[in-house]
């Protein structure tokens, strides 16, 4: 019996001994996976850190030199010949507005002519002149003569292209370039973050800094290196000597070293257009502790639990190993979602710079054919209403960014107005004409069965959802290929009151799978093949725009076969806005319409004679010719021709110009088409054109095409009462403090014949009106951001005064465009809303409606 409990007592201790020995070995064995864990997943952290950072310098620094271009644009060299002075007084004032603190002229061999600014000497000079005469955009730093520092930044002007702007010494001027103040890119970037997170630091080539965090105390980073790191493996010269070779090959740098015995990860990547590098410094001394905490108590835990008893420690080594297993489980997940979440940022950011780079080329285009034919004032015209499209667009993606938090929290809201399909489509084919005629892609537009031109919806959101459904048509249809849009309505089941709207857009492009189409709308979904592997998208624009589909009650359907292309069906119903179409009447005249679209010809046909018309079509050039020289014979001329620029066989222009032949200059000949009549007019007048209707053919657009060549006075055809004479003379209190703000309000509302007077902040504009005669002024446009007292306040201590005229019309005029900023304005005593940059009819629609 001794025997057996002897046994049993020393199988016990082995047990114990045993349990504890694997306990321990477990511990042991779980800390590293747990330090090695954390050390992972601070390497992602910091990997996405450094691009994160990466990505906000590009966009600082792609801001300013766009900045800088925009002088560029504003005086352009070839325009300073003879003007010389009076260019540099344009530079001057064009850099000062844009705060900008030193302005020169460079030259081929470096020599710099200062026109404004203290004179500056750049950090780098001879790789910094070698960029700017490649005709590069580049950055560096400078000391000016007081000592201030700056950042400089570079933009050829010409050289070796063409001459840029005259220097006084007449040397070759081969770049402009500008500076500002380091410390303002600093606070842009934000560097200094918290030292027990990450922190960083931009170096030059050399180890010398352009901007340091406090955490480093040496004038030069590879001095601090050799002085407070320690490396594992390697000395601090060699460490040094590897950093310095990957800066000079360009490449990222990772490594870690410690520092006053705290471990710290360090990530070096290079700038664009510059020779700096981004530095970025995570210390990991409190998650080391933390983590180190976790394990030690765990650890000691476990030993003395395993002192008790074999079975318990048998049972609990499960129970820890299980929650081991789970933690390792929920790290790995955690380490998943972190990728996830920088994948989406990096898609969300490529999908925005695609979706804001579309009309931006619209603006930038039409900007550049108005500047080169400014002595055209119809094409200047027509160059500035397509530059109206595009940024209207554009401020509408730039709410769609700002108001993303509620998009991804389900709770996107839709603002419902009075729209026009016409002016949403014609707004889309502006934009997206300049990339159809670079693919060279045939694009077509059928108008049909429009019961109301005018609906109630979200015009922005519209348009987002067709410029998506657009842009994705021109990526995956190859050059030459066909792309087009049809919009047709009928009778909702809804009610007399709605029009069930149909949007259909089909491509002859690559096509989808059937597999794909039925995740098309996932976030981040993109087929996984070759065919679009060459093709940029990021695969959320079609799951926002299912989003806002059925944000508006409506549907969306795909019909797509592989290699013969895809079409989608929008169908909204929508409310009918009541409009006066019996004021589009036209004479009783006998139209031709030529089209080789047989769907067109019927459906404008059917448009023109809801207008009184009577309407024949041919869908030939030649086809055309022979009905009008019969009529001519019987001397019944068409009143009108309306024809199309490209068909088969004889085009629009060989037309023109034999319907020229047959019945001379009497008869209007109208070119109907999508393409931008700035590139073709010239052609056109040649050929004997007329004027030009655009496409889309909607019936409004028909009429205000026709309407000048009717035999009456067009100021009394379709004229609409502006009801503002009654205004002149009226005085406006606009309380503003931005002079440049103040300038262009001024200058609108001066046109009107409005009197203002300007208050420079709130304050200002109590005192003024306080000190005025009662019903002085008829109104007030009330900023909201405003030093000293903004504009909340400002409008309950007007309507708290004694005043017979308290009660005066305040509009908010504001670039805080919220519904809970509308609400607010509201709340504190404002009549109206109107949100920045300023839409004119709706500004004076509002003071037409508050003006008594």
């Amino acid at each position: 019996m001794k025997k057996d409990t002897r046994l049993f007592f020393l199988a016990s201790i082995f047990c114990a001994v045993f349990c504890i020995g694997i306990f321990v070995w477990g511990s042991l064995s779980m800390i590293r996976q747990g330090e090695q864990a954390s050390l992972t997943l601070g390497e992602i952290y910091m990997k996405a850190m450094n691009y994160q950072m990466q990505l906000h310098f590009r966009s600082i620094i792609e801001l300013k030199i766009k900045q800088v271009e925009g002088i560029v644009n504003k005086t352009p060299p070839e325009t300073t010949r003879d003007h010389s002075e009076k260019a540099r007084q344009e530079l001057r004032s064009s850099a000062v507005l844009r705060k900008f603190t030193h302005l020169a002229l460079y030259a081929t061999d470096g020599t710099a002519e200062v026109i404004f600014g203290e004179p500056v000497s750049v950090m780098d000079e001879a790789a910094f002149l070698q960029a700017l005469n490649r005709g590069e955009k580049n950055v560096a730093s400078g000391v000016t003569a007081s000592g201030r520092e700056l950042v400089i930044l570079g933009v050829s002007v010409g050289y070796p292209v063409s001459e840029g702007y005259p220097m006084k010494d007449g040397k070759t001027c081969t770049a402009l370039v500008v500076g500002l103040p380091l410390e303002s890119i600093s606070d842009a970037m934000s560097l200094n973050l918290d030292k027990s997170m990450v922190y960083s630091h931009i170096i030059r080539k050399d180890g010398s800094f352009v901007f340091r965090n406090v955490a480093v105390k040496a004038d030069n980073y590879y001095t601090w290196f050799e002085q407070d790191g320690h490396f594992e493996g390697k000395t601090a010269e060699e460490m040094v000597a590897d950093l310095k070779d990957s800066i000079r090959k360009g490449a990222e740098h990772t490594m870690f070293m410690t520092v006053d015995g705290e471990l710290h990860h360090v990530h070096c990547s290079p700038l664009p257009n510059s020779s700096w590098y981004l530095v970025t410094d995570m210390p990991y001394g409190e998650l080391d502790k933390a983590v180190e905490g976790m394990w030690n108590e765990r650890f000691f835990t476990a030993v003395s639990a395993a002192l008790l008893l074999p079975l318990p420690i048998l049972a609990l080594f499960f129970f820890y190993s299980r929650i081991s297993r789970r933690q390792i489980a929920e790290l790995e997940k955690a380490r998943a979602e972190a990728d996830r979440a920088n994948r989406a940022k990096s898609e969300f950011l490529s999908n925005m710079s695609h979706d804001i780079r579309t009309p931006m080329n619209a603006i930038v285009g039409m900007t550049a054919i108005a500047a080169a034919n400014a002595e055209n004032s119809v094409l200047v015209q027509d160059c500035l209403r397509k530059i109206t499209l595009s940024s209207r667009h554009l401020l509408g993606l730039i709410n769609d960014v700002l108001d993303m938090s509620k998009i991804e929290s389900g709770k996107l809201s839709l603002n419902m107005d009075v729209v026009s399909l016409r002016e949403v489509l014609e707004g889309i084919v502006g934009i997206v004409q300049p990339q159809i005629k670079a693919k060279k892609q045939q694009f077509d537009i059928h108008i049909h069965n429009i019961l109301s031109e005018n609906v109630y919806s979200d015009s922005v959101r519209l348009s987002q959802v067709l410029l998506n459904l657009l842009s994705n048509a021109l990526k995956f249809t190859p050059q030459g290929g066909s792309i087009q849009i049809t919009l047709y309505q009928e009778d909702s089941p809804q009610g007399e009151w709605f029009a069930r709207t149909h949007i259909l857009v089909k491509d002859t492009g690559i096509g989808m799978t059937p597999e794909f189409q039925k995740r098309i709308f996932e976030s981040f979904a993109r087929e996984d093949n070759a065919r679009v592997h060459k093709i940029e998208g990021t695969g959320l624009g079609m799951s926002i725009m299912k989003y806002i589909v059925d944000q508006m009650q409506g549907t969306i359907e795909i019909h797509s076969e592989v290699d013969k292309g895809t079409e989608f069906h929008i169908t909204l119903d929508m409310k009918k806005i009541n409009t006066q179409s019996e004021q589009m009447r036209l004479p009783d005249w006998n139209v031709l319409i030529v089209d080789d679209d047989a769907e067109l010809c019927r459906t404008a046909a059917g448009a023109l004679t809801e207008m009184g018309t009577t309407v024949e079509w041919a869908l030939s050039g030649r086809e055309a010719v022979v009905m009008a020289e019969e009529r001519h014979r019987e001397g019944r001329d068409y009143h009108v021709i309306l024809l199309d620029w490209k068909m088969p066989e004889m085009d629009g222009p060989a037309t023109a110009r034999r319907l020229r032949e047959i019945l001379g200059s009497q008869v209007p000949v109208l070119l109907v088409s999508s393409y931008d009549w700035s590139e073709i007019e010239q052609e056109a007048r040649r050929a004997g054109i007329s004027g030009f209707i655009p496409k889309p053919l909607f019936k409004s657009t028909l009429f205000q095409g026709m309407k000048p060549f009717m035999d009456v006075d067009a100021g009394q055809v379709g004229s609409v009462d502006t009801g503002m004479a009654d205004l002149a003379g009226r005085r406006i209190l606009l309380a503003e403090d931005n002079e440049l703000n103040w300038e262009v309000a001024s200058a609108i509302l001066e046109e009107f014949g409005f009197l203002l007077d300007w208050a420079e902040n709130g304050q200002v504009c109590v005192d003024m009106f306080g000190k005025s005669e009662p019903g002085y002024y008829d109104l007030i446009l009330m900023d909201v951001r405003m030093p000293v007292m903004n504009g909340y306040e400002a409008t309950r201590a007007i309507r708290a005064m004694d005043r017979a005229d308290a009660d005066v019309p305040i509009i908010a005029m504001t670039a805080d465009a919220f519904s809970e900023d509308i609400h607010q304005c509201l709340e504190s005593g404002m009549n109206a809303h109107v949100a920045k940059p300023l839409d004119i009819k709706v500004l004076m629609r509002l003071i037409q409606k508050y003006i008594r």
